[in-house]
This record gives C-alpha cells, structure tokens and sequence, in this order.
C-alpha cells in the first residue's frame, strides 16, 4: 500500500478503493475541533497491520496528523476542521503529485474513544455532477492512482449538497480509530 494511501485512509483523507474525490477549495475553517480529536489514536489496516494517527493543534485554523504504519516512515499532513449542521467535516491538500486540490470527509468521535472517519463515495458524487446537483468532471488520478472527481463548486454549494438529509448515505466510514494511551 502506497504510503500516501494509508494516510489518506488514516485521516480518510479520504482514499476509497483506489478512488479520489477532490475540490478546488477547501470548506472554511474559523473554529477549533472538538476537544477529544487531539491525541493519539490507533488501528490496524486492512492486512492487519497496526496504525498510528497523532493529531495535535497546527498554526492558526489548521490541525497537523502525523501517520505510522509499520515499517513505513512518518507521514505528516495539515488539515483542517469545521462543523456544518450536525457533522464534522476535514478538509486537506492533495499532495501536486496527485493532483493537487482539496479533500473533504467527515468524521465523529464516538465516547471519547473512538475516531471515525468518512469519506465520500464516489458513485454518488458523479451522480450529483450527472444531476447537476455540483458541478465537477471525472479525472484520472496521476500515478495511475484511479479514476476520481474533481468538484468546481463553491463551498457553500459543497455543503448545501452534503447537509441535505436525502444524502444522507453519502459518507462512507473508511476508518475506525480507538484512542490510544487510555
């Protein structure tokens, strides 16, 4: 698995099966995370091997996640937070090398003790673009990474979209974290 990967899912940044949702501009970010999304938090990946996520305070807005998988070296990544509605969504830079742009996912804390991480399925999203409920366009990931889509919405039309309670099923869960050192 492609360290890039693995942080993605980690974070969720939102890797799924191969396939990439992106947008031009991140949602924006004026106030701070829940308090229980600081700390370390573990799992394992999908051939059982375990993973690391630490998330601490960044500068200004952002948050900084530091991702270890066995073996492999620290990926460190900035990313963003805000709260819309009843959801907490991240939004990250894709790193140029695969395109550039931005992720979008969601996440819950669960009981203080449980990170879960969303991201969002990309059938449906091309069916919104189909619908022209967003605006976007199929790409192909560079690396031979995947098909994915690029979404040209404007935040506020990025969250009227994903708020909409008939889209309920459109974050798929990608990780489940417990936290660490409890």
């Amino acid at each position: 698995m492609k360290a890039w990967r693995v942080v993605l899912l980690t974070l969720s940044f939102l890797l799924l099966g191969g396939c990439l949702v992106t947008f031009h501009e991140p949602l924006a970010s004026h106030q701070a995370a829940p308090k229980g999304l600081v700390g370390t938090w573990s799992s394992k990946d999908a051939w059982g091997e375990p993973l690391k996520l630490t998330i601490s305070r960044g500068a200004g807005d952002a948050y900084k996640a530091v991702a270890k998988a066995q073996g492999k070296a620290p990926e460190h990544y900035s990313f963003t937070v805000s709260r819309h509605g009843n959801r907490w969504y991240l939004s990250a830079a894709v790193p140029k090398r695969l395109g550039g742009n931005f992720l979008i996912g969601g996440f819950d804390i669960v009981d203080g003790k449980q990170l879960v991480i969303y991201n969002l399925d990309l059938e449906q999203v091309q069916q919104a673009i189909d619908k022209k409920e967003l605006s976007g366009r199929s790409i192909q990931v560079p690396d031979d990474n995947g098909d994915g889509v690029l979404i040209d919405s404007p935040p506020a039309r990025v969250l009227a979209y994903l708020d909409d309670p008939a889209n309920s099923d459109l974050f798929v869960e990608v990780a489940r974290f417990q936290r660490s050192g409890q």
